[in-house]
């Protein structure tokens, strides 16, 4: 999604609802899916941080070759993930499903980090049981289920919903390795680059947040590559989660993230190649980005 010039603190929230009959895994049907704009911001819900040191001015701390060198970084080394079920209705499993998949993300990013000579601070990750008015600042992106807050380097999952209840696909371990995807990007100058650009050039605002999307969607197949062999999981359920993908793809009315086989075409990439060198969108075809 793009950027509006008042929100650049808050990454686009990313929609992680899917449309209802979508298939979540070989044989099954999932819930039907929230729709965009169907939150409601009232209450006072409950807020749990599983990182609670401030990851404040990561942009700042990275040099100019960050960008270049996270792309001659190599392969990410294969590490054993351990996924825990889902249960519906559960928001302590669900807590503690993105507990582990963020820990596992630490661990597998920080470790390729400190191989390729790269700075890496570990995201504040929140955690909330419904929607709240505002988050890092902002009023929290209306229909949004997980993003990432760019400014305070936090990545925000809502434990609750027909995204993450219930599941049994690998959907819910690929949105937490997106956001964690624009983690990296934050972290290696790939954010500053792609706002300097918007501010230079606004007419193209629409794709370069697809762009800048997209590459996230590369770099959680990146990681998922990188722990498939450790993962209880079938070729079926990769073909779910690819499919699962595609039907997040813009429609007619939001053209924020790529088409749905565009953004199948780079998670793929990036789960064949296990390297953030196949994720470079920036200089990829418009047909590729649209």
């Amino acid at each position: 999604m793009a950027v509006p010039a008042p929100l650049l603190a808050l990454s686009a929230a990313c929609l992680v609802a899917l449309p209802p009959g979508t298939v979540m895994a070989a044989g099954r049907s999932g819930a039907p899916a929230d729709r965009a704009g169907t939150a409601t911001l009232t209450g006072r819900p409950t807020a749990t941080t599983l990182t609670t040191r401030p990851a404040a001015a990561i942009a700042g701390r990275v040099g100019p070759a960050a960008p270049t060198r996270l792309a001659r970084s190599g392969k990410l080394a294969a590490r054993a993930c351990a996924e825990p079920p889902l249960v519906w209705g559960n928001v302590p499993r669900a807590r503690e499903y993105f507990g582990v998949i963020t820990k596992c993300l630490e661990k597998s990013w920080s470790a390729h980090f400190a191989r390729a000579g790269l700075a890496f601070r570990k995201p504040v990750v929140r955690f909330y049981d419904e929607p709240e008015q505002r988050v890092c600042g902002v009023r929290w992106p209306s229909g949004a289920s997980a993003f990432y807050c760019t400014e305070r380097g936090t990545l925000v999952f809502l434990l609750t919903g027909d995204w993450i209840e219930g599941r049994t696909d690998l959907y819910p371990l690929k949105v937490a390795a997106h956001e964690y995807g624009h983690h990296v990007q934050s972290l290696t100058g790939i954010r500053r680059h792609y706002e300097a650009r918007i501010r230079a050039d606004h007419a193209r605002q629409a794709e370069l947040g697809r762009r800048y999307e997209l590459q996230a969607d590369c770099l959680s197949g990146v990681f998922i590559g990188s722990v498939w062999g450790s993962l209880s999981r079938s070729q079926d359920d990769w073909a779910a989660v690819v499919e699962a993908t595609k039907a997040t793809g813009d429609d007619d009315d939001r053209r924020s993230h790529g088409t749905g086989g565009n953004r199948a075409y780079w998670l793929k990439r990036g789960f064949t190649a296990v390297s953030p060198a196949a994720c470079d969108t920036w200089k990829s075809t418009p047909s590729r980005v649209s």
